[in-house]
């Protein structure tokens, strides 16, 4: 297979977004505030949320995913999600927003 490469459009990244360990109701407006910050700060390209550190959680991150998803729309900035626990997946299609969220899933081995 051949190495990644890295994008050169005008859209790259940022540094990713991450989700903190525990993001359950009692975290979940301060992230939330948190999140909004840094993504009104990014003036252009994509917003990626990253959920590879989320450890304990319920469906107030989704909320907060959602939300963020929400002020990118307004920034007029690309949003992404990557590394969400499977759970958090599950719990994504339970309350059927999973298609909002649009998760980058890791390349197939």
């Amino acid at each position: 297979s051949k190495p990644m490469s890295v994008s050169t459009e005008s859209h790259a990244p940022a540094a990713p977004l991450v989700l903190p360990s525990e993001l359950t109701h009692a975290q979940g407006s301060d992230a939330q505030r948190m999140l909004a910050q840094a993504m009104r700060a990014q003036r252009s390209g994509a917003v990626v949320l990253d959920g590879s550190q989320l450890r304990r959680f319920d469906s107030t991150a989704l909320a907060v995913i959602l939300a963020c998803r929400r002020t990118a729309q307004e920034a007029r900035l690309d949003f992404r999600v990557r590394n969400l626990p499977p759970y958090l997946l599950e719990l994504a299609v339970l309350y059927g927003v999973d298609e909002l969220v649009d998760v980058q899933q890791p390349a197939a081995a």
